[in-house]
Formats: structure tokens, sequence, C-alpha cells
């Protein structure tokens, strides 16, 4: 069982720069794969995977400058995300979905730098976080870590930088489960009603900021497109954006928690969720977002049978 741990980070100003010339150096990679493979099918006819693009890098590195000041690892992550990308547009056209082609990443698209393995041009102490080429990372620790560390990524969010712990709590072994059945059903007028009666109303978090995002909307339309004022209002408004994110994520959590902690069976209907996101309930669907709360509560009832692993930590020895 997987988990990810996200915790804040502090950088100085010279580790910010570093941190983004690192994220624009990855989107520009990401960026000229998917070029790569879009112009040998268009030309050739012929396709391009992931063993001949990591092929190709080492030989790139030995002249892209900005390449060379990345890690190796990370650089494979970035291609193989592509490739991920790939096999899911593969798969949606093998079963009649809309295929969705992988799209070239803007630079508000682009957000994340993964390293594959703690160790490896990453380091955890326990108190902070390293990274080849930029340096040790002040983090605030606001929750313990489980299992043992897998990956470890930093993420640019509109209040700054996060890095995204990924760690491996083990095998499940489940339990029968102790406490009452319980059924639920999803709706728009009541978030969520029990089989018990007890009904939870919808948070309606966007429906509650759409006044403030319309000002922060039409100040960003006023400014002149590449200026500084812009560049500001632009922010304010993925800061709104992302507090939206934040309360709907918050009680989507205690929301699954208070029914993991209380029944022992949770059933709910199968929803077709992409079906009523077209219809004219479209605003209510994406508002209440069914999807990522029966994923926060299939999780949360998996990790309620998993046995609990104490934090484990490396002895810093730098990179």
């Amino acid at each position: 069982m997987r988990k990810a741990f996200k915790y804040k980070l502090y950088p100085t100003r010279q580790q910010d720069a570093a941190m983004s010339a690192m994220l624009e150096t990855h989107r520009r990679l990401y960026n000229a794969a998917l070029a790569e493979r879009k112009q040998a099918w268009e030309q050739e006819q012929r396709s391009v995977f992931y063993g001949e693009q990591s092929g190709q890098l080492k030989v790139t590195r030995k002249t892209n400058s900005f390449l060379a000041a990345t890690n190796f690892s990370s650089c494979q992550a970035t291609l193989r995300r592509l490739d991920k990308a790939f096999q899911a547009f593969f798969r949606r056209v093998k079963t009649g979905e809309t295929p969705g082609y992988p799209r070239f990443k803007g630079r508000n698209r682009f957000d994340t730098v993964e390293f594959p393995s703690d160790g490896d041009g990453c380091r955890f102490d326990g108190r902070c976080v390293s990274f080849q080429h930029i340096g040790r990372i002040k983090i605030k620790l606001h929750r313990p870590i489980e299992g043992q560390i897998k990956t470890i990524a930093f993420k640019r969010e509109a209040d700054g930088w996060y890095v995204v712990l990924s760690c491996d709590l083990g095998d499940v072994n489940v339990t029968p489960a102790g406490g009452p059945a319980v059924g639920i059903d999803l709706g728009l007028k009541a978030f969520l009603v029990t089989s018990d009666g007890e009904c939870v109303a919808p948070p309606q978090h966007y429906r509650k900021a759409q006044a403030a995002l319309r000002r922060a909307q039409r100040k960003v339309a006023r400014r002149q497109k590449g200026s500084t004022r812009r560049a500001k209002a632009v922010h304010a408004l993925q800061k709104q954006h992302q507090r939206i994110g934040n309360l709907r994520r918050d009680f989507h959590h205690k929301t699954a928690r208070a029914l993991v902690t209380r029944y022992g069976t949770i059933v709910h209907e199968d929803l077709n969720i992409r079906g009523i996101a077209r219809s004219r309930l479209a605003k209510s669907t994406l508002d209440v977002a069914w999807g990522s709360f029966l994923q926060i509560l299939s999780y949360k009832a998996e990790e309620a049978v998993a046995p609990r692993h104490a934090a484990r930590y490396r002895p810093f020895r730098g990179l």
C-alpha cells in the first residue's frame, strides 16, 4: 500500500530560483520528447518508446548544459510521465473512449519534478529535504511519516513549494470488519444520505466563492498580457482556486474519516459521474466532486485495516 505525505517547503531565494529553473528544464524535456514522438509518427509512421528516448538522454546531457544540471533519474521520471500519458491515450482508443492525445505543457501546466528513489539525487533526513543542484531545504513536518520512502517530488503551487513523499506501508492484511454496515446515497441537495437516515449538507465551496472569483478574473482580463501586473493578478486568481480546492479536500477527508470510524462496511451507489457532469447539473456536480470523495473514502477504508508502520528515517550523508 502506498501513501503520500505532503509538506510545505521554505527555500531561500537562490533555492527558489534553482527549483524554478529545474522545473522549466523538465517541462522543455517533456515537450521535446512529445514533439519527437509526434513527428516520428507523422513523417515516418514510426512509434518512439521510452527506452529509445531514455537512451538518447545520455547523449543529449553532454551537449545540453541545462539537462546536465539536473539529476539523470529525475529526467527519466519525466520521460516515464510522458510514456504513461501515451499508454493512457492508447487504452482510451482501444476502449472507444475520447482519446485525448497528450498535449504540450505550458508554463502553468507543469508543476512537479519527481525523483524515483530516496538517495538518488534527493534525500530526506527527518527534518530537511535535499535535492541535487539545489541544496538542503527547510520543511514543515506537521505530521510524522509512516512506512518507507520510495519517491520524492517537489511541486509548485500558488502559495509556494511543497514536497511530496510517497511511502510504502507494506501489504494490507484485511481483517473482518467489526462495525455495522451502512449504505450511502450521493446527491446534490444533500451531499450524502446514509441508510440510517443521516444527511450531510453539500458545502458548495465553489458557489460561495463565485463572487470573489469573478472579481479576480475581471482583474486579470483588464491587465495587459505579459505585464507584471497581469502576473500578479493571475497569481491572486490561482490562490483563490487553490483555497477552494483545499476547502473541498478538507471536507472530503473529514466526511470520509467519520464514515470509516463509525462503520465497518460502507456501500455506495455506482454513479455515472462523467455523464452527470455533461448535463445542466455540471457546475453543482463538479463542485461536490463525488469522484474525489469516493477515492478518498476508498483509501481511508483500506488504511483502516492496514497495520500501522513507524516512521523510518535514514541518516543524512549528503548527495
